[in-house]
């Protein structure tokens, strides 16, 4: 089976009831005829992912989500599958599609069981249809208990829309949610699919908007997109070109004792590109970093009036890799306050920020969620469970564009726009990642990309950098293998 590739625009819960009414009542499509389509489409995706599998467990909830599993069964049953549903919750409560899709089922003879977690060990592959998107409150009692036994089982699972339990605007887990192998999205891809937990909840997931018409899609207009492809190439370079064409990045920062931070962002921003990179540091380092990296201009930076020159004759300023939160710190970041030119906010530097606030000009702030929490006076907690508030409410307060780090990165731009990341690994955990991505976007801002493009882009890069340099493996990875990487997606 050919399966679709995913779509870009990402849409809320609530958008995708409207796409399904759209579809029903102003198109005409009957609902049971959406319901007989996703459970097809969902039966498909399981045989073609797991071809070996004959038996079945299909655990049905009682909304219309399991409505698609009753459909599913009914289908598998008639292929020849073993099948055995797993009815969780009253079957007095169906209604509507749902309901006829249960009667379809038994008329063939499929009888429901009661859930009993002993039944989950048998069977070869187990479907997720107990919840859909509309689940809005932490799960416990029987459905936690039930979640709980299928995500201990040794059988993948296959999520029908959603895994149960996980927040499809948010990508928050309401208590406990199930730990997909794959997921089948429907007529809509929900955002929380691709960030927060979501990404760690979801497993591979595939796509169908059950044949409703192009058209529907025009009358709903959605902000939220993914950015997982080289849309923005870089353009090739003249035969012409000097290094004048392609800026010159400043990185300020390099306080006692981090050092690397500042040398690691200035080198991302020449490997990336640009056509001259220079150091603002503390004087002891300078020395240091020009023997590691002869291509970069170090200057030993003490005071505010020393930095001016470095400032008028850069394109783009970063500061915050290794800046410290110093008497020198504040001064710096001082110094760069007013700056119109595009100046990229990281690490220390939003730590600064955050105890004495300031809208930049023209900025590209990256902060993790420590930083995010800091930054609006919130728990890290709270940023968690909101990522996409938490990064329009920083796009907002403080700069042009907000990068809010980790699974599932987001960019928010002007206009509401936000593009969802998922290039990268949990190998990127470790110090000094961020450093190169402030260099990488400073790079991408020097060669002419807008503070959106230049986010999104170096967002990109600095993942899929990643991803090549852990094909080796996750654990040990460290910022530096990124390099040769970095130079690789520069010239695509």
């Amino acid at each position: 089976m050919k399966h679709k590739p995913l779509p870009l625009p990402l849409y809320s819960a609530s958008q995708v009831r409207e796409l399904d009414r759209i579809a029903i009542e102003e198109m005409g499509i009957p609902g049971a005829c959406l319901m007989e389509r996703a459970g097809s489409v969902t039966f498909q995706i399981l045989k073609s992912h797991w071809p070996q599998a004959h038996r079945i467990a299909v655990l049905c909830g009682i909304g219309n989500n399991s409505g698609d599993g009753y459909v599913l069964a009914r289908l598998a049953h008639l292929a020849g599958y073993e099948v055995i549903v797993l009815q969780v919750g009253d079957t007095d409560k169906l209604k509507n599609d749902a309901l006829n899709a249960f009667k379809l089922m038994v008329n063939i003879g499929l009888i429901a069981q009661t859930f009993t977690a002993k039944k989950l060990t048998i069977v070869d592959v187990i479907v997720d249809a107990l919840f859909g998107t509309g689940i809005n409150r932490n799960l416990r009692g029987q459905w936690q208990e039930v979640i709980e036994a299928t995500n201990i089982c040794d059988c993948p699972v296959l999520s029908v829309d959603i895994p149960s339990g996980l927040n499809a605007d948010t990508g928050t887990v309401l208590g406990i949610a199930i730990q997909a192998e794959a997921t089948v999205s429907f007529i809509g891809l929900k955002q929380g699919l691709f960030t927060g937990s979501g990404p760690e909840h979801c497993g591979k997931i595939y796509f169908d908007d059950l044949q409703i018409p192009s058209i529907a899609y025009k009358q709903l207009k959605t902000n939220i997109t993914r950015f997982d492809c080289y849309d923005l190439i870089l353009p090739k370079r003249s035969r012409i070109a000097h290094k004048g064409y392609f800026g010159h990045v400043l990185v300020i920062g390099g306080d006692s004792g981090m050092t690397g931070a500042v040398r690691l962002a200035a080198e991302a921003a020449a490997r990336i590109g640009a056509g001259l990179v220079s150091v603002a540091t503390r004087n002891i380092h300078a020395a240091i970093i020009n023997l590691t990296r002869p291509e970069i201009m170090v200057h030993g930076v003490e005071t505010p009036e020393e930095l001016i020159p470095l400032l008028d004759k850069a394109s783009v300023i970063a500061i915050g890799p290794g800046l410290g939160q110093s008497l020198w710190a504040r001064a710096m970041l001082e110094a760069v306050k007013d700056v119109v030119k595009p100046v990229v906010v990281d690490a220390d530097a939003l730590n600064l920020l955050a105890k004495t606030p300031f809208r930049f000009i023209n900025s590209v702030l990256t902060p993790h969620p420590g930083e995010a929490a800091r930054l609006l006076e919130k728990s890290t907690t709270t940023i968690h469970n909101d990522r996409l508030a938490a990064v329009r409410a920083l796009q907002i307060r403080f700069g042009n564009v907000c990068v809010l780090k980790g699974a599932g990165t987001l960019i928010a731009g002007p206009e509401n726009a936000i593009n969802i990341c998922n290039s990268g690994n949990p190998g990127m955990a470790c110090g000094g990642m961020g450093d190169v991505l402030t260099g990488v976007i400073a790079g991408l801002l020097a060669q002419g990309l807008s503070s959106y493009e230049a986010a999104s882009v170096g967002v990109y890069i600095h993942g899929k950098a990643g991803d090549q340099a852990a094909l080796d493996g996750e654990r040990g990875l460290l910022p530096s293998d990124l390099m040769p990487w970095l130079r690789h997606y520069a010239n695509p």
